[in-house]
């Protein structure tokens, strides 16, 4: 797995033509192409950054969600 630093996350945020990833539980996830992220941003969360506790929140138990997206990697601690 591809290890993904924080500054790496934080500039794919999604503007710009930039990609959109998000965070959840150590993995990096591509939301470019998710319709609901368009221009990087969903019901007021941002892309670039670790959304894990705003995904528990939101969709708990949702692990299948999670299970459908495209994944690029691991997020660097």
């Amino acid at each position: 797995n591809r290890e993904i630093t924080q500054e790496e996350l934080a500039q794919s945020n999604g503007s710009e033509g930039r990609p959109a990833f998000v965070a959840v539980n150590g993995t990096v996830y591509d939301m470019t192409q998710i319709i609901q992220w368009a221009g990087g941003t969903h019901f007021g969360q941002y892309a670039g950054k670790d959304l894990s506790n705003e995904f528990a929140i939101c969709h708990k138990g949702a692990v299948d969600i999670l299970n459908k997206l495209p994944k690029v990697g691991i997020l660097k601690q």
